[in-house]
C-alpha cells in the first residue's frame, strides 16, 4: 500500500525506533487519512488548511474526539471487523470505533504489553473488571481476553464480585512466588479492599481508572495510597487507553505514563486548540496513534495533561464539559 509515495506497512509502524522514523510515518499516514477519511477531510477543509502543504508533524490538525460519537471514522473502504464502543450512562451518546483490521490492534497491544511487562505466557493475569464485562463493545475486554488466552498459568481469569475467591487465589500465588498482574477498574479494587487486605509486594496492581458512578471520584495520590496500603505494594500501575485508540500508554507508578514507539502525546492550548504547547506547560492532550492507520491517527482528547522530560506524561483530569469515562482519567 502506498500513501503519498511513501510505503507504509503495518510491520513498519511497529518497528519504529527513533523520532525521524516516527515523523516520516506520521506524515505519510496523515496524507492518506486527509485524502481518504471523509470526516477528517471535511474538518481540515473547515479550518481552511491545505493538507498538501503540511510537511511537518507539528502542523498536523487533530480531530476532536467527539467526532467518534457522530461519524464513522475510517480511512479505507473495508468492512469493519468489530465496532468498539465507549462506556456511558443511559442516554449518553457513545463513541464508536469501526475497526477494519483487528490484527493491527492485536499487534499493538501485544507488543506494547510485552515491552512494559514481559511475555504474558510467564504471567498469571487476574482481571477484576465487572463493569466492562457487563456490557458489549469494550476494547479493554477484547485486549484482556486475548492476553488471558495467551497466559499459560491455570489460575489466570476474570473475577466479577467473587472477592473471597480472588483473595485466596492471590495468597496462593504469593506463596508460590508466581509473577502476577491484577488489572482492575478502580471502584472494584476499592470494593475488594474493604473486606480483604494483603501484603503482596511482588504483585503488579494495574488500575484502569473510573468509578463508573459507583463511588466518589478521588485524586490520584489519595487513591493510589489507599491501593498501595491495601495490597501491600510500593507502586500502582495504570493503563491509559480509550475506545478511539488502538494503542495504550502505561504507568509503572506515580502516575507517569510512557508510550510505545508508535504513539506520542502532544499538548494543545486549552483556549486555542490549534496552538501546541511546550513540555513544561499544562494543556489538552492530543494523541498521535499510528496504529489508527485505518481510522484517524491524530486525535484531540478531552483530557488535561502535562508532558515530562523524555516524552513521559501525566494525566491531570478532564475538561469540565467532558463526559466522565474510565481510562485512568482521575480528578486531580
Amino acid at each position: 500500500m502506498y500513501f503519498c509515495s511513501v510505503k507504509i506497512s503495518i510491520p513498519s509502524i511497529f518497528s519504529i525506533r527513533n523520532e525521524e522514523q516516527f515523523n516520516e510515518t506520521a506524515l505519510a499516514i496523515f496524507k492518506h487519512q486527509a485524502a481518504n477519511c471523509e470526516p477528517y477531510q471535511q474538518f481540515i477543509n473547515h479550518l481552511n488548511i491545505d493538507s498538501a502543504g503540511i510537511n511537518e508533524v507539528d502542523k498536523i490538525p487533530y480531530l476532536p474526539i467527539s467526532f467518534f460519537k457522530t461519524h464513522r471514522i475510517v480511512s479505507n473502504t473495508d468492512t469493519e471487523e468489530i465496532i468498539f464502543s465507549s462506556s456511558g450512562t443511559t442516554g449518553m451518546v457513545q463513541s464508536r470505533h469501526f475497526v477494519t483490521d483487528l490484527k493491527v490492534y492485536d499487534d499493538s497491544f501485544n507488543l506494547a504489553f510485552e515491552h512494559f511487562y514481559g511475555k504474558i505466557e510467564d504471567t498469571c493475569l487476574l482481571a477484576l473488571l465487572p463493569s466492562y464485562l457487563e456490557r458489549d463493545g469494550s476494547s479493554l475486554i477484547y485486549m484482556v481476553d486475548a492476553l488471558l488466552k495467551q497466559s499459560k498459568h491455570p489460575d489466570s481469569g476474570y473475577f466479577l464480585h467473587n472477592h473471597e475467591e480472588l483473595y485466596h487465589k492471590l495468597m496462593a500465588l504469593k506463596k508460590a512466588g508466581q509473577k502476577t498482574i491484577l488489572i482492575g477498574v478502580t471502584y472494584a479494587l476499592l470494593d475488594f479492599l474493604e473486606k480483604h487486605q494483603l501484603n503482596f509486594p511482588e504483585l503488579i496492581v494495574m488500575e484502569t481508572g473510573g468509578m463508573k458512578g459507583k463511588r466518589k471520584e478521588m485524586v490520584r495520590e489519595e487513591l493510589h495510597q489507599v491501593l498501595k496500603s491495601g495490597f501491600g505494594v510500593d507502586a500502582i500501575h495504570s493503563e491509559y487507553g480509550m475506545t478511539e485508540l488502538l494503542s495504550q500508554a502505561y504507568s509503572l507508578g506515580e502516575g507517569v505514563f510512557d508510550c510505545p514507539n508508535w504513539m506520542k502525546i502532544v499538548l494543545r492550548d486549552t483556549n486555542d486548540p490549534l496552538t501546541l504547547l511546550n513540555s513544561h506547560q499544562t494543556g489538552g492532550i492530543n494523541v498521535i496513534d499510528l496504529a489508527n492507520i485505518n481510522s484517524c491517527s491524530f486525535i484531540a482528547t478531552q483530557d488535561l495533561g502535562r508532558l515530562l522530560p523524555g516524552g513521559s506524561f501525566e494525566v491531570l483530569g478532564r475538561f469540565d464539559n467532558a463526559d466522565i469515562r474510565g481510562c485512568n482519567l482521575l480528578v486531580q
